[in-house]
């Protein structure tokens, strides 16, 4: 029985894996998840038909011509209160099933064809490794070492010339016990931090906004299958720029100009401050609509990547959103500057149907 039901629930699962793939795009162009996701979790709705079943019992005389009425008569033929008119179709139910977000970012990974990240920091965190691993002479009984403590009983036994081959009884005494204890090692782990940078000029509208916070819930959904340690930072700009919570960069709506650089040297006063260079695995995704005050500004930007970010980073992603007011010049000016090297990518995002795109484009070097 137990077998059966780990069959149907790994049946279900799979059934679960293949409609989530199959709307998977749909998925990725939509913030339909990003309300319903967990710390761990997310729900996903799977259209269902709800079908009729026989129930065994008895039905306390309500069964068929058991009912008002004469023979022959037609049925709900009486008076009736609803509204709307009869269909052909049959009722559609939803189904909301919790898939991890794991799993999640492996459908992703498949259906993008994504690689798995090669690492290059390396941070060393502490952490409770190899379980009761270590033996102790003090514990709660729960935890007492039955075989250690016979040891013990029996060498102190045989040293103290008490042992009897022919009445062999050895009993443990308190200096005797032992008890399983935990072990504490250094585990080194990989650390990730992955910046996000927004223009939020007047240029910047309501649906560019969505369009970057779609495509940051999936990007953040790939890198946290990669890496266990990972730290979000964000940074809005107009003419200058500042560190925010979540909260506030996608939903902050300001006016004004733009200075991309004001951004750039922000980013780089974080990683030098807090993110070691040899530790860190680092990502900046910068998005905007490609409009910037002045070319002076844009050279400022250019210099301090390749001088400055660049050799700090695994890549640096730059997602220009097409905007009714943006010229688009900055990813020009980028991918002239930067061309050949594999450390910049910059993406075209014209609507929510080029965000599977953009993905691919961003994570498929595996960086």
């Amino acid at each position: 029985m137990v077998q059966r039901i780990d069959q149907d629930r790994a049946r279900f699962r799979e059934i679960v894996r293949g409609s989530v793939k199959k709307d998977l795009r749909k998925y990725l162009s939509s913030g339909e998840l990003i309300g319903k996701q967990g710390k761990r979790f997310v729900s996903i709705p799977l259209p269902q038909i709800e079908l009729p079943r026989f129930r065994f019992g008895s039905n306390k005389g309500k069964g068929v011509g058991q009912g008002e009425g004469g023979e022959g008569e037609p049925a709900g033929t009486g008076d009736g209160d609803g509204a709307g008119q009869a269909g052909e179709q049959a009722g559609q139910h939803v189904l909301e099933v919790e898939v991890g977000l794991d799993e999640l970012a492996q459908i992703m990974g498949e259906e993008l064809a994504l690689p798995r990240i090669e690492s290059k920091g390396k941070k060393t965190i502490r952490a409770l490794g190899g379980g009761y691993s270590s033996i102790s002479r003090v514990g709660p009984e729960s935890l007492r070492h039955f075989k250690r403590t016979f040891r013990e009983a029996l060498k102190r036994t045989i040293a103290s010339g008490t042992y009897d081959p022919a009445n062999p009884i050895v009993i443990p005494v308190k200096e005797d016990r032992r008890y399983r204890s935990f072990k504490l090692r250094e585990v080194p782990d990989s650390s990730a931090v992955v910046i996000y940078m927004m223009d939020v000029s007047g240029s910047m509208g309501r649906e560019q906004k969505e369009i970057v916070r779609i495509e940051s819930f999936w990007i953040d959904t790939w890198l946290r299958s990669q890496y266990k340690n990972i730290e979000v930072r964000y940074v809005v700009h107009d003419a200058a720029a500042q560190e925010v919570d979540q909260h506030t960069f996608y939903n902050l709506r300001e006016s004004g100009g733009t200075k991309i650089s004001s951004a750039y040297e922000l980013l780089l006063e974080l990683l030098e401050r807090k993110y070691a260079q040899d530790e860190w695995n680092v990502y900046p995704f910068h998005f905007s609509d490609g409009d910037n005050w002045s070319a002076r500004d844009t050279e400022r930007c250019v210099s301090l990547m390749k001088e400055k970010l660049l050799p700090r980073c695994n890549q640096f992603a730059y997602g220009q959103v097409k905007s009714a007011y943006g010229s688009g010049q900055f990813k020009k000016d980028l991918d002239s500057a930067f061309r050949g090297d594999e450390r910049v990518v910059t993406s075209d995002i014209l609507d929510r149907d080029s965000i599977p795109e953009s993905i691919r484009h961003f994570l498929g070097k595996g960086r």
